[in-house]
């Protein structure tokens, strides 16, 4: 991919509202060439939704989120692929990764409470052929996302004491 579509895409990384007209300043290219770079990118897909990153604690909200750990049986001629598309097609499901190391892949999931995760696992997850093992891990915090720290530290405004 061409360097000039690799910054464009890393300042839209970096904040999705930066208008057309502001990236071309920021590039010294023409309005009309970002415009038409970016409305290529959507039309391959490399550009797929402009997303809000948000910090929930901030806002009251009853959600709770947890990543499993699933251990599968890959399909013949298929791999892993078939099961991981029955897995992110439940609306529960946020992010589903092939990974490498002790478990095959890891999902995350957003739950109302609890039981409601617990009941995902066992009742949908857990139950699915191929399905060998899961492992579930509670998020309690979220320190940073996506590139972006939510709690940002104060200053100390203490003078020093010094004997």
């Amino acid at each position: 991919m061409e360097a000039r579509k690799l910054k464009i895409l890393d300042l839209l990384k970096e904040d999705a509202r930066r208008s057309p007209e502001l990236i071309a300043t920021m590039l010294g290219e023409s309005e009309e060439q970002v415009r038409a770079t970016i409305k290529e990118l959507e039309e391959e897909n490399v550009i797929v939704k402009y997303a809000t990153v948000l910090n929930w604690s901030k806002f009251v909200s009853e959600t709770v989120t947890a990543l499993i750990e699933v251990q599968i049986t890959p399909e013949r001629g298929h791999g892993f692929d078939a099961i991981a598309e029955r897995i992110y097609l439940y609306p529960e499901v946020k992010s589903v990764y092939l990974m490498s190391g002790a478990y095959d892949l890891l999902v995350e999931i957003e739950g109302s409470s609890l039981q409601d995760v617990a009941s995902f696992v066992s009742n949908k997850l857990a139950s699915l052929d191929r399905v060998l093992s899961t492992k579930t891990h509670f998020i309690l915090k979220k320190y940073k996302q996506d590139g972006i720290i939510f709690e940002n530290k104060e200053d100390d405004n203490r003078l020093p004491i010094t004997p």
